[in-house]
C-alpha cells in the first residue's frame, strides 16, 4: 500500500486539509469547518497509520486527540518553521500543502532524524501545549 500524507491547516472556525501520495500528487485538498465529525471524515480518505501535520497554533489539542484515537501518527509543526511570511504565494490550501509535504520530505522524526520543524506528538495531547512531547519543535 502506498503511503499518504495529510497536512492540515487548522484555523479557530474552519480548516484546509490536504492529501498527497509519496510522489507529491494531490489527492484531495477540502475546506472543512472544525467539527470533529467533519474532521473525521475529511482525514479518514488517508489510509489508518498515515502521517497528518497540523500546524501547532492555538487550539490544536483537539484536532490531535481526534487524530491519534483513529489510528493516524500525528506531528505538530512548528508555525514559524516554514517561513510562511516571505512565499509569494500564501493562502490555506498552500499552507496545507506545505505541511503535508514537510512528512513527505522525510522531516517526520519517523522517517529520520529529528527536524527542527516538526515535533511527533507520542504521548496525549490532551494536557495541551505544556506537555513536553506535544509542543512544537
Amino acid at each position: 500500500m502506498e503511503r499518504e500524507y495529510v497536512g492540515i491547516d487548522l484555523h479557530r472556525r474552519r480548516s484546509v486539509v490536504f492529501r498527497m501520495d509519496e510522489d507529491g500528487t494531490r489527492l484531495s485538498s477540502v475546506r472543512i469547518d472544525n467539527e470533529p465529525f467533519e474532521f473525521a471524515k475529511a482525514v479518514s480518505a488517508a489510509p489508518v497509520g498515515s502521517d497528518v501535520i497540523i500546524e501547532a497554533t492555538y487550539g490544536w489539542y483537539w484536532a490531535a486527540d481526534l487524530l491519534r484515537e483513529l489510528g493516524y501518527v500525528v506531528h505538530l509543526a512548528n508555525p514559524h518553521g516554514n517561513d510562511w511570511g516571505h512565499r509569494r504565494v500564501k493562502n490555506d490550501e498552500r499552507d496545507a500543502r506545505d505541511l503535508a509535504d514537510l512528512a513527505g520530505s522525510g522531516a517526520s522524526p519517523r522517517r529520520g532524524s529529528p527536524h527542527r520543524r516538526l515535533a511527533s506528538c507520542e504521548s496525549s495531547c490532551a494536557s495541551g501545549p505544556s506537555s513536553p512531547t506535544c509542543a512544537p519543535a
